[in-house]
């Protein structure tokens, strides 16, 4: 009856007696029978290789493949195709989990690098060897601000930041008694105004501010690391590490932890992962830093080698002094991004901005010109720009999908944010253009 489960009839069983059921049935009873399909399900017979693999690209076929204008915290950028291939190597895949280093020097080395390169583009003393995503670090950060501090249950958190990003953050800390209050935006950035007066309480452990928010904005940090600092409170920026080759580092805008998303370092979209999120902080804090972080060294005959140098989880410590739950990595795209990072270079990855910031702004100039948008606001953006569309932006962004454009994240009834990446081409600008002249208002 279910030839794809492994499990022999006497495994099931064995299995059922000891939870005392007497059939699979039995074992769903307590489901809704709407809830449980009756039907067969259309698997095919089975095929030859050659087959299979035809089969694959018919269903894969079935897929829209659309031309992205989206952004909000995942952007279409290139990823050279050598990457694939060399994340493959032998070297590199040694051990899942690096606490042997003697059978993992490929892991621990690649993850060293890659905290080399983290911290080369934040400015900051450490890293860790990655986290989660984006989000998940931000949350962990929220963490280590209140660790950090005492007596302290706040964190402050921009209403600027990645509407995902505030989820998340607010989700970890529902649950660990922590208090999250938004601060205010003033011209579509974190008003400094707002934040002084929120740090007035006395309560604040920490704030969260955006380097590029979710306008698109380059935010002017002026001042934000001195009045948090006189608060007694930590600096957290929330970065796009693609950009900081261009951008003002978060240890020139005084920041003490720097956390962000690394997809935007190569990783392809595949529908929403896999990503990485990146952790880095000042030296200061390095025993409050969650996760792992990978140390050289050298061994008995002198030469170099890589060890775990810290583990401060709770499969190492007691669970009530851990920094940390989060139990592994996104190692494999720690990889992923270090091979990049690699690959271009200081000069490669300014280009990757330097194209990309032409590119949105002949688009956000164009659009404007069309005479169905206004520009949110006039501050600096890179790659990524805020428009007021004079329609109804749900039914223009509908439209635009059934010609085969992604245009944009609509983030308002009658708003769309837009991102151009190096990978766009002047035809395919033109294109979107051309097609919102098409569009009745």
């Amino acid at each position: 009856m279910h030839p794809y489960i492994p499990h022999t009839p006497d495994d099931i069983r064995q299995m059922l007696d000891a939870v005392g059921m007497k059939s699979l049935d039995d074992l769903y009873a307590d489901v809704p029978q709407d809830f449980i399909y009756k039907g067969e399900y259309d698997l095919p017979d089975a095929m030859s290789e050659d087959e299979i693999r035809r089969h694959f690209e018919a269903l894969a076929a079935r897929n829209a493949r659309m031309v992205c204008f989206a952004g909000q915290g995942w952007y279409d950028h290139c990823t050279p195709a050598v990457i694939p291939y060399l994340t493959q190597r032998s070297e590199f895949l040694t051990a899942y989990t690096p606490y042997q280093p003697e059978i993992s020097q490929g892991t621990l080395r690649y993850i060293f690098e890659y905290q080399s390169m983290i911290c080369a583009l934040t400015g900051l003393e450490v890293s860790n060897a990655s986290m989660y995503d984006g989000p998940t670090a931000a949350a962990e950060a929220v963490r280590m601000a209140v660790t950090s501090a005492r007596k302290k249950d706040t964190v402050l958190i921009s209403s600027t930041l990645l509407p995902q990003v505030k989820e998340v953050v607010k989700t970890y800390a529902s649950y660990a008694g922590t208090v999250i209050e938004e601060v205010a935006e003033a011209d579509c950035q974190t008003s400094l105004e707002a934040l002084t007066a929120a740090l007035a309480s006395g309560r604040v452990a920490g704030v969260i501010a955006p380097t590029t928010n979710a306008y698109g904005i380059i935010e002017d940090h002026t001042g934000f690391a001195d009045a948090v600092h006189a608060a007694g409170a930590m600096f957290i920026e929330y970065c796009d590490p693609s950009t900081l080759a261009v951008l003002k580092s978060p240890a020139e805008w005084g920041a003490d932890v720097a956390v962000g998303d690394g997809q935007s370092l190569g990783v392809p979209l595949c529908y929403g992962g896999p990503t990485l999120g990146f952790m880095a902080c000042k030296k200061d804090y390095l025993r409050k830093l969650p996760g792992r972080i990978v140390g050289a060294t050298t061994d008995k005959d002198g030469k170099r080698c890589y060890v775990l140098t810290l583990q401060a989880r709770e499969q190492h410590i007691r669970r009530d002094k851990a920094t940390s739950n989060i139990c592994s990595n996104e190692s494999l795209m720690a990889l992923w991004v270090t091979i990049y990072l690699s690959l271009l270079g200081p000069k490669g990855l300014a280009e990757v901005n330097e194209r990309s910031s032409e590119a949105a702004h002949y688009l956000c100039k164009e659009l404007i010109a069309t005479g169905h948008f206004t520009l949110v606001s006039d501050k600096p953006f890179l790659k990524e720009f805020t428009l007021d569309y004079k329609g109804d932006a749900r039914t223009l962004h509908e439209v635009l999908a059934g010609k085969g454009i992604l245009a944009g994240v609509v983030t308002g009834d009658h708003r769309i944010c837009f991102a151009v990446t190096e990978k766009r081409t002047r035809d395919e600008i033109n294109q979107l253009i051309n097609y919102v002249k098409e569009v009745a208002l």
